[in-house]
């Protein structure tokens, strides 16, 4: 059993999807195979448009039946195109795939897979073409989504589920790279990474993966390969790594935007059960937070998150007596290391910024990160001038 699972880009025109689909074909000659999809190309960001034309403060229930029709629309196109190359093949929904969720609409999580039609058709010798990144609340019935990034996350619980000899995440890029290829050209991919490195990575801002994906995949044993569809290059994920010197720098990643609130409160135990009470009340994912603080009389939360969902959290604040937004635009920018963070690598990151002319607004440490907020205008400098630092 191989599970296989393709990015937008993969999927961006019927063409690709043909292609992809021979692929996909030549591969069940020789393996089971499970062919979990994104939606094609950028359509899940042009439904979320097209929900913001029709409503200022979408459904969260609905925006969920909205945006689940992308990864349905792949499912299907696969299916034909595996089916027109005599390579017998079935679609389905994450609901029909028996994905069980909780039931937090935009940001639900996986709470069991329950496969029963998937195992008959796979004893059938069909190829599986599943939807990713949604589920069903199998208390309300209610479709859920997973998130940005979901489809990850449904592949390495199918991987889980069935016991896959590996589970492939095929992206646009060849493998996990040291930083972003579009910001710096000459940066390295990796042969070999550990969960626990990627999982830092790319809780600091590389798209890869969601690092929940990672986190299953850790927690299941599931063997995860990282490649670009058609190219021999792929980075293996693998438990730990003997051969890679401790301390060394990884990879630069970044969040392009974060968010900052203020909270009046009096400790930070009560800002959060604000915030909490809030999110709740108005049906909101929760962002990823990355840092708080508490400063008589207020508390200072940083988070980052999908464009939308920041969008849509700042929007029900506008007119909230106690929680109020810091209009600061700030990026993270995160150094990540193998092992642990050497000891002076928190002065090399600083006095290099300084050299451009590039300085921090905050600074955080992790086990295996370091990681400085720059205005947004200075991101892309800063990912450049740190990732000198790796030599």
């Amino acid at each position: 059993m191989i599970v296989q699972k393709y990015g937008g880009v993969c999927l961006e025109t019927p063409e690709r999807i043909k292609q992809v689909a021979q692929s996909v074909a030549a591969l069940a000659k020789q393996e089971r195979v499970i062919v979990v999809v994104s939606a094609m190309g950028k359509t899940t960001d042009d439904l979320v448009r097209l929900a913001y034309q029709v409503s200022p403060h979408p459904n969260r229930r609905e925006l969920d039946m909205l945006l689940t029709t992308g990864e349905r629309i792949s499912m299907a196109l696969m299916g034909m195109a595996l089916n027109d190359l005599g390579c017998r093949a079935i679609s389905f929904t994450g609901s029909q795939a028996g994905v069980m969720t909780d039931g937090s609409h935009s940001s639900a999580r996986i709470v069991d897979v329950r496969p029963v039609r998937l195992q008959e058709e796979l004893d059938r010798g069909r190829v599986i073409v599943l939807a990713g990144f949604q589920g069903v609340d199998p208390v309300t019935k209610e479709i859920t989504t997973l998130g940005r990034g979901g489809t990850d996350t449904t592949a390495v619980a199918m991987a889980a589920k069935f016991h896959a000899t590996r589970c492939e995440i095929i992206k646009e890029v060849d493998g996990i790279c040291s930083a972003d290829p579009k910001i710096v050209p000459g940066a390295r991919t990796w042969p070999r990474l550990t969960y626990a490195a990627l999982r830092e990575m790319c809780f600091w801002g590389a798209k890869v993966l969601h690092y929940r994906s990672i986190a299953l995949a850790d927690e299941q044993q599931v063997k995860l390969v990282i490649k670009k569809w058609g190219s021999p290059l792929a980075t293996e994920i693998v438990r730990e790594d003997k051969t890679m010197e401790n301390c060394k720098i990884l990879s630069v990643n970044s969040h392009s935007r974060i968010e900052q609130l203020k909270i009046e409160a009096p400790h930070l135990n009560a800002a959060f059960a604000q915030l909490d009470e809030h999110l709740t009340e108005h049906r909101l994912p929760r962002p990823q937070m990355l840092s708080s603080s508490f400063d008589h009389p207020a508390a200072k939360v940083v988070f980052a998150g999908d464009t939308d969902a920041l969008d849509a959290l700042l929007r029900t604040l506008q007119d909230h007596k106690s929680i109020k937004t810091v209009k600061k635009a700030l990026s993270s920018i995160s150094i990540t290391c193998h092992g642990s963070v050497a000891t002076d690598l928190g002065s090399r990151v600083m006095l290099s910024l300084a050299s451009e002319s590039i300085f921090v607004d905050q600074l955080l440490f992790t086990p295996m990160s370091i990681t400085v907020c720059v205005p947004p205008e200075q991101r892309d400098r800063a990912i450049q001038t740190l990732h000198k630092l790796m030599g």
